[in-house]
């Protein structure tokens, strides 16, 4: 499904603060449908700079939400921080195939690992089906980042914190893929920042997982 309706008009509604650095951007839908996974290229209306972010909101809610980290080189990333509600956006898509090159949530069982904003779209997917059989693996810096967690179902999310003792497990994600008590019949999806990714594969192909049972999404 990609419904491509650019030239609606799209109003900004909230802009809710997470950390110093990472907001909620929420604006209007216009009745655009999309798939969890899927991402949105948006900027200020009528500025050239314009960035990829994956839809954070549910396929059943009113409006789009997409979850940004202000970086100290990025133009849209500050521009949007401090954006008002009722100010209007260039956005374009929705694009990609992320989550939905197999069946799911039905008949899937399914392990979503992601690195700091890189849980967008599972956050988009556990919304839109939150009966689903997942099992989230999030890997932050701090407790605060991690984002949006009363969202999750606590049974169902890991969350590893590698400069704060206060997470599920203390230490990088991938030292926790080492030693956790992985469901080897899961598909399992990443997305994050590369390294993340590809140090993930290795351990995750080493201990069992067939790399036909592997998606991944590439943050930066």
């Amino acid at each position: 499904m990609n419904v491509n309706i650019d030239k609606a008009i799209y109003v900004v509604e909230q802009v809710r603060h997470l950390t110093p650095s990472t907001y909620v951007l929420r604006f209007s839908r216009n009745g655009m449908q999309f798939h969890p996974g899927q991402h949105l290229v948006l900027g200020l209306q009528g500025s050239s700079d314009l960035r990829e972010y994956s839809i954070y909101s549910g396929t059943e809610d009113d409006f789009l939400e997409v979850l940004i980290k202000e970086v100290d080189d990025g133009v849209v990333s500050k521009q949007l921080k401090t954006i008002q509600s009722g100010d209007h956006l260039d956005v374009r898509g929705p694009y990609g195939f992320f989550l939905t090159r197999s069946t799911l949530p039905e008949s899937a069982r399914v392990l979503f690992i992601s690195s700091g904003t890189g849980i967008a779209p599972f956050h988009s997917f556990i919304q839109t089906h939150p009966d689903a059989d997942y099992q989230l693996i999030h890997g932050v810096r701090r407790m605060d980042e991690a984002y949006d967690l009363s969202d999750y179902r606590k049974d169902r999310i890991q969350v590893c914190t590698s400069r704060d003792p206060g997470g599920d497990f203390e230490g990088r994600l991938t030292d926790y893929l080492l030693e956790a008590d992985l469901e080897l019949d899961r598909q399992v999806y990443l997305c994050g920042n590369s390294s993340m990714i590809f140090d993930a594969m290795d351990i995750l192909r080493a201990r069992g997982i067939p790399q036909r049972q592997i998606f991944t999404e590439v943050y930066f």
